[in-house]
């Protein structure tokens, strides 16, 4: 049985990756599991290996003020398959090593 150290949360949510290595760039992608160290999350572009990530995960946009978990990570691996439209697309794990709640998307982005 394989355990653990960080308990994982199946949380299904919208997230968007702002930095692969060194490029700035706005990718959609979906979050699959959330621990206190990292998330797996589904993507249609391979990421860098080992290479730093920026991402950011809405927690709630249907509120008042909507409000996002920035982090910063790096990517610790990538697995090919085919999604849902038969198109190419990547389950990523990557760590959780900083994060700031941020109230407005907008900013989070900045």
């Amino acid at each position: 049985m394989e355990q653990r150290r960080n308990r994982r949360f199946t949380l299904q949510l919208p997230m968007s990756i702002t930095r692969s290595g060194a490029q700035r760039v706005t990718v959609a992608a979906r979050t699959q599991n959330i621990s206190s160290a990292g998330v797996l999350f589904t993507v249609e572009r391979e990421p860098d290996l080992g290479g730093p990530i920026e991402y950011v995960i809405a927690l709630n946009r249907d509120g008042m003020q909507p409000v996002s978990l920035r982090c910063v990570g790096k990517v610790l691996r990538a697995e090919r398959f085919t999604g849902a439209s038969d198109c190419a697309a990547y389950r990523v794990a990557a760590t959780l090593e900083r994060y700031e709640f941020v109230r407005d998307l907008a900013h989070a982005t900045a």
